[in-house]
């Protein structure tokens, strides 16, 4: 993929751009075999290979500029904003989108935030694509002055911008380099966006995690859900479960047949969430889907587990890049009721981490899915046995 921003010097974010995406994969696959060399993985399967281009669903853009001419992208080393509306990696609803939000920013008004002056009020713009082509579009703001302005001229934006289901305020008073604030203001009747993969039908909320390339999600949680699915375990944790993607795909398709030869109606599932706003989103695609046997609740991993009065036959782990630490770790290697574990991470230098303080467990599968092309990340998923 070619990319004339950062062939300009004007992006650099995209690390391996103008490298024959084949070689960026197979050097990723490499970099996981090497690192879980020591832990005998016993089988490696073909990486997932994704969409050179277009592939992210979420947009996470800084505003710059002036009220009359905003810029959006990044900003540069001296705070001026760079303009990134083309952005090859971004979905073409995302570069559709981009034009008419900023008209709206100038006729509503919104002055894009200066960071060396610390004036101004739009710091962000966040913009999520459904699979269906469907929008959430937010707006990170210094304070709730521009709210009544937006307000106004939303009907404006909705008829420029239909596919636009949910547009929402998100309050970021302080002067801090990060995306977003914890206050969210929902401005459309629709609150939630659905994001349908396979056969599943997630509601994503504003504050809610979801994995940013929707093509590879999906291939993820289907694989997922077929090495589950030869387990027939009785019981299982989704730690970390975010929205629900594992553990929705998991109660929803590993019903058939159990170990004892008889019908399954699918294993008993408990989701476990530090985020409200996703444990909400999770709920809601529960109840929509009548999934009777399975259920979500917010509070951190590790405490849940220490707390529970006896182990799932499975637990699955989708942690952040820190993985999910010496504790936690610490737990399942003590934990013999667990047979299987399940472990999707973003980092594969914390997954060696964590597999070197479970030493009872081997991996017996491991996939590479490039969730992440032109850059060196991906998602690496093993499936844990205990020995």
């Amino acid at each position: 993929m070619d990319c004339g921003y950062f062939d300009a010097g004007r992006c650099t974010s995209c690390a391996l751009m103008g490298q024959p995406y084949p070689e960026q994969l197979a050097a990723k696959q490499a970099h996981a075999e090497e690192l879980l060399a020591p832990f005998g993985v016993g089988a490696w399967h073909p990486p997932v290979a994704s969409g050179e281009r277009d592939y992210r669903n979420k947009a996470k853009m800084v505003v710059g500029g002036t009220v009359d001419a905003p810029t959006i992208g990044i900003l540069d080393a001296d705070g001026h904003g760079v303009d990134l509306q083309a952005c090859g990696i971004c979905s073409p609803g995302h570069r559709a989108a981009f034009p008419v939000l900023a008209r709206f920013i100038t006729r509503a008004r919104i002055a894009p935030y200066d960071v060396t002056a610390r004036r101004g009020e739009l710091k962000h713009l966040i913009v999520t694509e459904s699979p269906d082509g469907e929008l959430m579009v937010r707006f990170v703001l210094r304070s709730t002055e521009p709210v009544s302005r937006i307000r106004k001229h939303l009907p404006t934006l909705l008829a420029e911008l239909p596919q636009a289901r949910v547009v929402t305020v998100n309050l970021l008073p302080e002067h801090k380099a990060v995306l977003e604030g914890e206050s969210e203001l929902v401005l459309t009747e629709q609150e939630t966006l659905p994001m349908r993969l396979n056969d599943v039908t997630m509601h994503l909320r504003p504050q809610s995690f979801f994995q940013t390339n929707t093509a590879i999600a999906a291939a993820l949680y289907a694989e997922a859900r077929e090495w589950i699915r030869e387990l027939a375990p009785d019981s299982a944790w989704d730690l970390y479960s975010g929205v629900g993607g594992f553990a929705l795909h998991l109660a929803s398709g590993t019903a058939g047949i159990g170990r004892d030869g008889a019908g399954s109606p699918g294993p008993e599932i408990t989701g476990i969430e530090t985020s409200v706003e996703a444990v909400a989103s999770a709920e809601l695609s529960r109840a929509d889907a009548a999934l009777s046997r399975l259920r979500f609740a917010a509070g951190d991993a590790t405490a849940f587990a220490l707390a529970a009065d006896a182990p799932p036959d499975l637990v699955v782990v989708n942690p952040p890049r820190r993985g999910i630490g010496a504790e936690l770790a610490g737990w399942l290697e003590q934990s013999t009721g667990v047979s299987h574990v399940l472990y999707s991470s973003c980092n594969a230098a914390s997954l060696a981490k964590d597999l070197r303080a479970m030493p009872s467990y081997r991996p017996v599968r491991a996939r590479v899915f490039d969730m992440f092309p032109q850059t060196t990340h991906f998602e690496v998923m093993v499936l844990l046995e205990r020995r």
